[in-house]
């Protein structure tokens, strides 16, 4: 596709401009696409402006002295609720007036689905149209009183003479009267008239009408304020100088501060409040289930010092416990029990407390009852058990005891050069840049820019590269001691000693303190720079006087510069990110638009503005939306980090390709906690995205929840079968990573990273056991004349050591469940086996065809004779059983008649039975009188490897039977004999083989049934087969014949033969490669090897998926690609090998997803070919729409939050 494929097609561009009007405005639907009567939008607009008419009621009644303010909002607000209720009336009564006409209708298909036919200004489809109505009833009721609360508070808050007090100046008071109550106006019709579709769009779908709310909530914000500056400066202050008179200064002094503050606020949100619509539009003010769970989010983590969660309910419950944890330490009166309070919950708070519990929960169930209980509670104390229960106690205990002595013995000094807690600060100095140079000794780049001379070079084996990571890996032993055991109680040392815990039932010392002695477990690197830049900040400035001393302790320093550091770095990684786009759409040619110029153009002229939106960007923690990913930027909604609304891993494509990464999943997670832990995926926080690399595997990795030795990732699995997008990204992915690992020009010191700029940096590499995937061209071998030729030879050789390895196996399990009956007998029986099969032997099998019978058919034969009333018995006998009597019928052309002696105990279903057989295709009577003479055993032990009866019922001559026994294996055969051992027959003669050896009835049964296989694979004749035969038999789809029927009709046996003939044709592939079989003994272990580490099938078997999953060792599928006329040999091999894994830029991510959200759920742009999805080598712009959440994303995988200890 060129660069100028269009942003949107004909048809979604009408349906955009269609749209997005409809958004500005709340609702009203203005352009239709067809033409409407002008009453439908005469009545709109009048709905539209009901509103405001009610409002100026009020407002001129107030203006005229007639009523009082509140009485006016009263008056205009009850006006509005009674107008609501009368227009959803409305609604409810066209559509009951019109239903049965709606049943009676037929649609048009060719119309347009919007289109509607209206009747009357006032008519049922006219009112149905404007006025869509409520799905739930008591949103009917509810949205109504809302709308009448909007109305009066709205009537209210812009009151000229309220206005005109905030401003002094008429021009102002008019400009905000007449937009301000657009704005209200907009919020009203979309809350009560029509929901518009919002361009800030969470969820796919709206259940409980919530979208509705989300305008008048931002208008009642605004009014909040309104109402809370009139109130606290006139009601009160007055109330509180009676009730409580000992306050009075204090509150006077307090509000004399703080109205003036207010005051200026309510002035700048009148003035925001006329540009709502405005931001509405934009998609910048958020939805509100993403307004709430990113508020929740953002207190959590800057507020208490917790971490983001990975679902709601975890987010919801955690930020309850945690504010709840902060309001406690506010009543504790004593100062030591403050500090064992906030030491001992933060760090309680910062474990994985999920886990614990379940792993709890199973582990008294495991106690109480079920077995299965106890070995499901086995495999999570692999996560928690008591050796990680006894290492939390003992850290808490010593955190605890720690801060106790130092806050009572030594906590009592300022903050001076000298001072204990300055001592404190040196330490965690020098800390952070021991750790900050640990980590980045063990990445491949240093700081992204220039190759670490420390890393192994040119890694491409386990081996070697484990054996170079050895000095990296002690010094990720190190890392890990400190950051787990050092740095936390340094941290804590130094809070214990700080000054400002003296001053008890402060609300900035509880918030701030409790944050933070959370945060030293929860997220230590990150409080560990904080503490040390306040530290430094503490030791240069002395100034008493100054703010950040006078107003300020230590708890909220900590919590400004960690809000300050999480905004700065998110803004570099933003402006990175522009700047990338901005750059690149010139840079690369692909994506170069006829319009790219003129837009870098504006970017350059309006930098200024630019840089402003990813400040605010920044401010808000939202994603930077680059719109169709063009450099048009705008602020997208705050959402929670994770994206997505949807529980983790609950939906994928599932497809083929999923095995692969169910399979590689659980290895990857065991070393990526080794690789976070030691560090060398550099600094990871919840919202860090990480892309992992293995031929044609990617990974997506989400970090979602990060606390005291654990963190919570999502792992993605992206589609393996490449689409031109897909490979070009994939490509440039190989190019990265192999010169960061691969290439040998990286030999010289500190040589530059030629990728730089790239969202994709390359951290290590991580061994990871999982299947490699070879693909050969079979070229030279499945057509070779000569391995043809000894195809079949091969065939019967590994069919006979199947069949006798299957009657084996088969007798170990008789011989264990028929022990009793066999020491009663004394003896083996002789029908047993052969018997159980007869009475399972389908229709089919029974009524076969034999070209050896037609010899048996002659003039004399009589085929006209009655049925005997034996077989009437046999019959009902079978049917008692359950199973389908045999059907016995004349040669063709024959009539079968009427039975005189009819028994009288025949049933009406049997006298139906013989009725309806004349309909039933005409088989061989002769051959139904056959039956298979008993074989003799000259061995009484035969019968154990005997091969079922039905088997060697083949319809085939017997001059094929006697050159079947020419072309038997006989040395073969008894060499198979003799690896048996029987050991699980408790008496046995010393000569058993030698008796198997020689007892010839049992040498004919396995002729038989080889030459009933091959009869069915390959027919009569003795031609060497085609490679399009050998493919079709390999594949199971070998065209009809009469021996393939019967072959097909014994399942088992036919699954055995297919099975024979793939393990002969890997027997084929391996002597071509390998060189010919020497002797039965490496025969014998080729094929026990197939049995054991192989599965040789086709890769869309269920098998297959099976055999990946059960970690097969190796995997083999034959392939044909019809295009090149070539056949292709698979191979997957299991083994430990490395995973290239690289970090990727946090901020591009979120801008794209959030692109994605808006292009397809509110411009509903889906087209497979759109430009946003094409190939994007620097954005991987095609790879991250994959990687998102269904049903906007199409990963083929996705797993459920995992949870890796990283100590």
């Amino acid at each position: 596709m060129g660069p100028d494929v269009p942003l949107l097609n004909d048809y979604k561009q009408e349906f955009f401009l269609k749209r997005f009007p409809q958004t500005v405005l709340g609702g009203p639907r203005f352009k239709l696409g067809y033409c409407a009567p002008l009453y439908i939008y005469v009545n709109q607009i009048i709905l539209f402006l009901v509103p405001w008419v009610l409002g100026g009621v009020g407002t001129l009644l107030f203006q005229l002295g007639i009523m009082k303010d509140y009485c006016t909002a009263a008056l205009s607000g009850g006006l509005m609720f009674v107008t609501a209720l009368a227009l959803q009336m409305a609604n409810l009564y066209a559509k009951q007036k019109t239903v049965t006409v709606e049943r009676m209708q037929i649609q048009n298909t060719l119309t347009d689905e919007d289109e509607f036919e209206f009747s009357s200004c006032l008519g049922s489809e006219t009112v149905k149209f404007i006025i869509p109505g409520k799905k739930y009833i008591i949103n009917t009721v509810f949205h109504s009183l809302l709308a009448g609360v909007l109305c009066g508070l709205g009537t209210w808050y812009l009151l000229p003479n309220r206005i005109t007090l905030l401003y002094s100046n008429i021009g102002g008071t008019v400009m905000i009267f007449v937009f301000g109550w657009v704005t209200i106006c907009i919020g009203a019709y979309s809350l009560i008239i029509n929901t518009a579709t919002e361009t800030a769009t969470f969820q796919a779908l709206d259940t409980y009408e919530i979208t509705a709310l989300m305008r008048p909530f931002y208008i009642f914000v605004f009014i909040a304020v309104d109402l809370a500056h009139r109130w606290y400066l006139y009601h009160f202050v007055t109330c509180t100088y009676f009730i409580v008179g000992v306050l009075q200064m204090h509150l006077k002094k307090r509000f004399a501060v703080n109205a003036p503050i207010l005051e200026q606020t309510n002035q700048i949100l009148h003035i925001i409040f006329i540009f709502l619509p405005f931001l509405w539009a934009m998609g910048i003010l958020p939805p509100l289930d993403a307004l709430f769970l990113w508020g929740m989010e953002q207190l959590l983590e800057f507020g208490l010092g917790g971490s983001p969660m990975s679902s709601n309910s975890k987010l919801l419950v955690m930020f309850l416990i945690s504010a709840g944890t902060a309001i406690a330490s506010y009543f504790i009166p004593s100062t030591l029990g403050v500090i064992l309070f906030m030491t001992g919950f933060g760090f309680i708070l910062s474990l994985n407390l999920s886990e614990i519990g379940f792993a709890f929960k199973h582990t008294m169930i495991g106690h109480l009852a079920s077995s299965k209980s106890k070995t499901m509670q086995r495999g999570l104390r692999i996560q928690f058990g008591w050796r990680e229960f006894v290492f939390y106690l003992t850290v808490l205990a010593f955190a605890l005891i720690e801060a106790s002595l130092l806050h009572q013995f030594a906590g009592f000094s300022s903050f001076s050069k000298a001072s204990p807690q300055a001592i404190a600060s040196y330490i965690l100095i020098v800390l952070l840049i021991t750790m900050w140079i640990l980590r980045e000794i063990q990445r491949v780049y240093l700081f992204g820019v220039f190759r670490n001379p420390f890393y192994p070079k040119d890694v491409r084996t386990v081996t070697v590269f484990m054996e170079k990571q050895r000095r990296l890996m002690k010094v990720g032993v190190v890392r890990r001691i400190l950051l787990t055991l050092v740095s936390p109680f340094a941290m804590i040392a130094f809070l214990s000693l700080d000054h400002s815990l003296q001053n008890l039932h402060s609300v900035s010392v509880c918030i701030g303190f409790t944050r933070i002695f959370r945060m030293v477990w929860q997220n230590t690197e990150n409080a560990l720079l904080d503490i040390v830049v306040v530290s430094i900040a503490q030791m240069l400035v002395f100034n008493p006087d100054l703010w950040w001393n006078r107003s300020l302790d230590t708890g909220i320093r900590l919590l400004l510069v960690g809000i300050l550091r999480d905004r700065l770095l998110q803004f570099v990684s933003k402006l990175q990110f522009a700047i990338a786009i901005l750059l690149t759409s010139w840079t690369e040619k692909k994506q170069r638009r006829k319009s790219t110029a003129t837009l870098i153009t504006l970017n350059i002229v309006f930098f200024p503005i630019l840089l402003t939106f990813i400040a605010i960007s920044a401010l808000l923690s939202s994603p930077l939306l680059p719109l169709f990913t063009l450099p048009v930027f705008l602020i997208g909604f705050p959402r929670p980090i994770r994206s997505w609304p949807g529980p983790v891993g609950a939906a994928a494509g599932v497809c083929s390709d999923t095995v692969y990464y169910q399979q590689m999943v659980p290895s990857l997670a065991v070393a990526l906690q080794s690789a976070l832990a030691a560090g060398s995926l550099g600094l990871f926080l919840p919202g860090s995205h990480y892309l992992c690399r293995f031929q044609d595997r990617l990974m997506w990795m989400l970090v979602l929840e990060k606390g005291f030795t654990y963190c919570g990732v999502n792992i993605k699995g992206l589609e393996l079968q490449e689409t031109s997008c897909h490979a070009a990204e994939a490509h440039r992915v190989d190019e990265i990573f192999e010169m960061a690992f691969e290439h040998q020009e990286h030999t010289k010191i500190l040589s530059p990273n030629h990728h730089f700029g790239h969202i994709l940096t390359p951290c290590t590499v991580l061994p990871v056991r999982l299947y490699s995937d070879a693909r050969n061209v079979l070229s030279g071998i499945i057509d070779s004349h000569e391995n043809l030729k000894h195809l079949k030879d091969d065939f019967i050789k590994v069919l006979v050591w199947m069949l006798v390895q299957y009657c084996y196996k088969k007798s170990k399990t008789w011989e264990s469940s028929g022990d009793a009956n066999k020491s009663k007998k004394g003896s083996f029986p002789d029908n047993q086996h052969s018997g159980s099969v007869e009475r399972s032997r389908p229709l089919r099998e029974e009524d076969s065809f034999s070209v050896d019978t037609i010899e048996d058919w002659s003039d004399d034969s009589v085929i006209f004779h009655l049925e005997p009333s034996g077989r009437m018995k046999d019959r009902k006998e079978l049917g008692q059983l359950g199973i389908t009597p045999k059907v016995h019928l004349s040669i063709p052309g024959s009539v079968e008649t009427q039975s005189q002696d009819v028994p009288p105990e025949m049933s009406p279903e049997d006298k139906l039975y013989r009725a309806v057989v004349l309909g039933l295709p005409a088989v061989d009577k002769g051959k139904q009188q056959e039956v298979l003479p008993q074989v003799e055993f000259s061995c009484s032990y035969s019968e154990l490897l005997s091969i079922p009866e039905e088997w060697r019922t083949a319809p085939v001559p017997s001059s094929k039977v006697n050159e079947m026994r020419r072309r038997f294996p006989e040395e073969w055969y008894h060499f198979i004999l003799s690896q048996l051992d029987f050991f699980h027959l408790k008496e046995k003669p010393s000569n058993l083989l030698e008796d198997l050896m020689k007892d010839r009835a049992l040498k004919d049964l396995y002729i038989h049934g080889v030459l009933s296989c091959c009869f069915g694979l390959f027919g009569l004749d003795n031609t060497v087969p085609a490679p399009s035969h050998v493919f079709r038999a390999y594949t199971g789809g070998i065209p009809w014949s009469v021996g393939l029927d019967w072959l097909t009709g014994k399942p088992e046996l036919f699954q055995l033969a297919l099975k024979a003939f793939r393990y002969t044709f890997k027997l084929m592939v391996d002597k071509a490669s390998l060189g010919p079989v020497e002797n039965f003994k490496e025969l014998v272990n080729y094929l026990e090897e197939y049995e054991n580490d192989w599965y040789i099938g086709l890769v869309s078997d269920l098998e297959w998926q099976q055999a990946v999953l059960q970690e097969k060792p190796y995997l083999f599928s034959l392939g044909h690609d019809p295009n090149m006329g070539i056949y292709t040999g698979r191979v997957l091999t299991l083994q430990e090998l490395l995973v290239q894994v690289g970090k990727l830029n946090d901020e591009a991510v979120r801008g794209q997803w959030a692109n994605l959200s808006w292009e397809l759920l509110y411009a509903t742009n889906d087209d497979e070919e759109r430009y946003s999805i094409q190939a994007h080598p620097v954005l991987l712009r095609n790879l991250t729409v994959q990687a998102a959440d269904p049903p906007l994303g199409y990963p083929v995988y996705s797993s459920e939050l995992l949870h890796l200890p990283l100590f």
